[in-house]
C-alpha cells in the first residue's frame, strides 16, 4: 500500500513536471536550428532547399519540430530504460526460478510497451516536422522500430505457450534479447551516418536544458507510476484468485 501511494504522489508530481516542461517549451525555450537534412526525393516547399549534394537535396530543418523533441526523447529513453529493466528481472527469474521475477519482467515489458508505442507517435510527428516525411529506413528509426517488433513479439510468445514454466523461460531469455536492441537503437546514430539529430552534438542551446530535464524527470517519474500501479494490480489479483481457490476447497 505504501509503494502505491508513493506510486501516485510521482505520477502527480511526474505529470506536473511534463506540464512545465510543455510550457516552457513552447513559450520560452529558446528556438534553435538543428542544421539541415538530406533526403533523396522532393518535398513541400515549407521546408527550405539549401543545396543538391550526390547524397540528394538538403534541407533546412524547421524550427517546430524542437518543440516535439522535449517530449519525444524522454519518452524515448525511458523506453530504453524500463526494457533494460525487464531484461533484468528476466535474468533474475532465469537464475532464481522465482515466479514474482516473471511478474515483474512483464510488468515493466507493458510498462516499456507503453513509452515505444508514444516514442512511435512522437517519432512519425517529429519526422514529418523535421524532414517533411512520415517514416525514413535510417539507421535509428530502423532499430527502435526492431526493438518495438521484439517487444510486441515478446506478448506473443507469452500467449502461445501453455505450461506456465516454460512460458516464463521463454519470456524472460527474450526479454534479454530484446533489451539487447536498446543500447544499439541508442548508440547507432553515434557511430555510423545518420540523419537522426543527437542531443547536444546537434548544437543544443544551455538554456534549453530546463525544460528537456523537467521532462526527462517527470517521465521517468510517470514510468515508475505505471510500474508499481500495474504491479499493485497484479499482486491484488494474484491474492484473489489464491483466495478463490481456498473457499472453492
Amino acid at each position: 500500500m505504501r509503494q502505491l501511494k508513493i506510486a501516485v504522489v510521482m505520477l502527480l508530481i511526474g505529470g506536473l513536471l511534463t506540464t512545465a516542461a510543455f510550457f516552457l517549451a513552447f513559450y520560452t525555450a529558446e528556438v534553435q536550428r538543428f542544421g539541415t537534412v538530406t533526403l533523396s526525393e522532393e518535398i513541400d516547399s515549407a521546408y527550405p532547399l539549401v543545396g543538391v549534394s550526390n547524397e540528394g537535396l538538403q534541407y533546412e530543418r524547421p524550427w517546430f519540430s524542437q518543440k516535439i523533441f522535449y517530449f519525444h526523447v524522454p519518452v524515448a529513453e525511458a523506453s530504453f530504460l524500463v526494457l533494460i529493466l525487464s531484461a533484468f528481472f528476466g535474468v533474475r527469474f532465469l537464475t532464481t526460478r522465482r515466479k514474482e521475477y516473471d511478474t515483474k519482467s512483464r510488468i515493466a515489458m507493458e510498462t516499456a510497451l507503453t513509452f515505444v508505442a508514444l516514442t512511435m507517435i512522437t517519432g512519425v510527428l517529429w519526422t514529418k516536422a523535421s524532414w517533411g516525411v512520415w517514416w525514413d529506413w535510417e539507421p535509428r528509426l530502423t532499430t527502435y522500430f526492431i526493438m518495438m517488433l521484439l517487444m510486441v513479439a515478446y506478448f506473443v510468445l507469452r500467449n502461445s505457450i501453455e505450461d506456465e514454466e516454460r512460458r516464463a523461460v521463454y519470456a524472460a531469455a527474450f526479454a534479454v534479447i530484446a533489451a539487447i536492441d536498446a543500447p544499439i537503437s541508442f548508440f547507432i546514430t553515434r557511430l555510423i551516418p545518420s540523419q537522426h539529430p543527437v542531443v547536444f552534438k546537434s548544437g543544443f542551446a544551455t538554456s534549453n536544458l530546463l525544460p528537456f530535464i523537467l521532462a526527462q524527470v517527470g517521465m521517468l517519474m510517470i514510468g515508475y507510476a505505471i510500474y508499481v500501479m500495474r504491479m499493485s494490480e497484479e499482486r491484488m489479483r494474484e491474492r484473489l484468485e489464491v483466495a478463490k481457490e481456498a473457499l472453492e476447497d
